[in-house]
């Protein structure tokens, strides 16, 4: 079949433009290590420290954006098997299960400890049982007792509720593997919905007890902080049997450091980035000393630079 010179031209020409506008459509998720724009799933409960060092992040590198997702942590680790994120930040590393199913698919995922923080467990303004062991807690998660005054043996006090932020937690999860260990939490527990929530119910219900992440109350310099801290009491808490003031500490840094407060946890980076973008960009700022310092302001411990425990204060 002949083909005509006109026809042949107009064939070429159109070739050229297809060929043309496929180098010029952008490839997808063309991120470097400080541009472009990701999604990450977070802790919930690592709000206040995330959203500062996202802000600083940002501030410092201007061609980037990160979107973050704030969720439970058991979707936030799902969101990241799924290759819908490449960088989560979790208050556990991945499991061997969850390694494995990256290995199948010949990802190789990086699990970076960045941070030490706490459980912190809240009552209303009007309680003044502040102190609590982590055997009497155990008892009060698994519902072996059930009013404030069978845990001290004092007059008065109603049925004690025990509120956390959602079902799917870390809080919930570091409460049954670590206190539990093996028991379930008991009917008078129950999901408030948030971290805010939390503080909001035990601040309005004087039988209430609150279990949230440290990093809500953990900055004195910062509003959202204090503005929980002037709602609530925050519980003293012991490994002694018999707790009292000199026995059981509250969540500050000091505390944490030294490990006299029982209820501390790890954070954890969990990177996903095959490219080496982005993800690998930010993850490298919050593991390095600018991130590091965030860390430490926000009241939390960093992971990967020295701390000088005299500038680590106490209540």
């Amino acid at each position: 079949m002949m083909i005509g010179k006109g026809n042949l031209f107009v064939g070429v020409i159109i070739l050229i433009g297809m060929l043309w506008g496929c180098r010029s459509k952008p490839a997808v998720n063309q991120d470097t290590l400080n541009s472009g724009v990701i999604r990450i799933a977070v802790d919930a409960t690592l709000f206040p420290l995330l959203d500062a060092e996202l802000a600083v992040f940002e501030a410092l590198t201007p061609a980037a954006g990160i979107v973050p997702a704030y969720t439970n942590e058991t979707r936030a680790i799902n969101l990241l098997l799924a290759d819908s994120v490449r960088l989560a930040v979790a208050a556990r590393p991945l499991t061997a299960e969850e390694m494995a199913s990256f290995h199948s698919r010949k990802f190789f995922p990086q699990v970076i400890r960045i941070a030490t923080d706490g459980i912190a467990l809240i009552v209303n303004l009007q309680n003044n049982d502040t102190i609590v062991d982590t055997d009497m807690l155990r008892k009060i998660l698994s519902g072996k007792i059930l009013r404030w005054k069978d845990l001290y043996g004092r007059m008065g006090g109603g049925n004690i509720r025990v509120a956390f932020d959602d079902p799917n937690s870390s809080t919930v999860r570091y409460m049954l593997d670590s206190l539990l260990q093996g028991d379930s939490l008991s009917e008078n527990c129950f999901a408030a919905g948030s971290n805010r929530a939390v503080v909001d119910y035990v601040s309005r219900t004087p039988d209430a007890l609150g279990v949230i992440g440290v990093n809500w109350i953990s900055d004195d310099r910062d509003s959202l902080s204090m503005e929980f801290l002037n709602r609530v009491r925050v519980m003293r808490v012991g490994s002694a049997m018999l707790p009292n003031a000199r026995n059981s500490f509250q969540p500050y840094p000091y505390y944490l450091y030294t490990g006299q407060y029982p209820l501390r946890r790890s954070i954890y980076i969990l990177l996903n980035d095959p490219r080496s973008g982005l993800p690998t960009g930010l993850a490298s700022f919050l593991a390095g000393s600018r991130g590091q310092r965030i860390v430490l302001k926000n009241g939390l411990l960093p992971a990967t630079m020295p701390v000088n425990i005299v500038n680590i204060t106490d209540e």
